[in-house]
């Protein structure tokens, strides 16, 4: 702006407080809303506000002629390749991509975008070409990626329980891969993923998080509190409002043991449907506390059917 200081700026009214906020200039914005149109010669942009998806001042805009929608963070993944079209790269990775980048980012405005994906169906606006603002182009059935927003908007879940814990001696560990075991024995055809929060992306965990139709949380207790990497990632659980998932507690402890109970209280502000009390085990679990495990873990998965 520097070198252009009176191009008009087209922009929603809230990006007009976001760029004022940034640089603190009063730069020449043209504010739009949802319709509008700005016409470049043989073609025109359609202006099509998209709050919070994902931020306040979002926006799609529609070009026609060419018929490509530049849908700014929608359609998007944190994903760079040389080769810059969707057919040219490995499916399954962009696919992974994509539903990481809609689990950690999207998840919280998931009604906001089950509205604005009917909403722009329902212009019926022919596209060819959906351009991110991050990400591959979209140029092979580029709707295929609208869909799956609208199946992911809609309290996705899986046939899968994912288990997250952390440790200090590797009691709570033991416990993790007991439950999963009694999941297992209980219902062969769930998926469990079992992940140590502090040796994992917790990207890839809140992916598989989005994923699942019911999490076990553990923690061993510390000082009457759970360790730093559990509260962490349960506030992030708690940012993502997650919805439709059955939940439970575990973890051991030597003194007074108060992390289960805390954990449980997180996990029901954080809107999982927490289905039993959880289980705490002493010190280094022996063979009757990973019996007891075993038993948790199948009788989780049966009350998540």
């Amino acid at each position: 702006m520097r070198l252009i200081p009176d191009t008009p700026i087209y922009c929603t009214a809230n990006a007009v407080k976001s760029l004022k906020g940034h640089y603190h200039q009063d730069w020449n914005f043209r504010t739009v809303k949802t319709g509008d149109r700005l016409n470049i010669g043989s073609k025109e942009f359609i202006f099509i506000e998209a709050p919070m998806l994902h931020w306040p001042d979002s926006m799609f805009s529609y070009l026609t002629g060419d018929n490509v929608l530049f849908s700014n963070d929608a359609f998007g993944q944190h994903y760079a390749s040389e080769l810059l079209f969707n057919d040219l790269v490995d499916q399954a990775e962009l696919f992974q991509e994509c539903i990481k980048y809609y689990a950690n980012i999207l998840t919280p405005f998931s009604a906001l975008v089950d509205r604005k994906i009917k909403e722009v169906v329902g212009f019926g606006l022919p596209v060819d070409m959906i351009c991110t603002s991050h990400g591959v182009i979209w140029r092979d059935n580029p709707l295929q990626i609208v869909t799956r927003y609208a199946e992911w908007a809609a309290n996705y879940r899986e046939n899968q329980v994912t288990i997250i814990y952390d440790t200090m001696w590797d009691g709570t560990r033991r416990m993790a891969e007991a439950i999963a075991k009694g999941i297992h024995g209980a219902d062969r055809d769930v998926t469990v993923k079992v992940f140590n929060v502090a040796r994992s992306d917790k990207n890839d965990i809140i992916t598989e998080v989005f994923k699942s139709k019911a999490v076990l949380v553990g923690s061993p207790t510390i000082n009457r509190g759970i360790l730093s990497s559990i509260a962490g990632f349960l506030e992030e659980m708690r940012g993502l409002g997650f919805k439709d998932k059955n939940a439970a507690a575990f973890g051991a402890y030597g003194w007074s043991g108060e992390s289960v109970a805390m954990i449980t209280q997180r996990l029901k502000e954080s809107g999982f449907q927490v289905v039993s009390d959880g289980l705490r085990e002493f010190w280094n679990p022996d063979r009757q506390s990973m019996d007891n495990c075993i038993a948790f873990g199948a009788d989780f998965v049966k009350q998540c059917e």
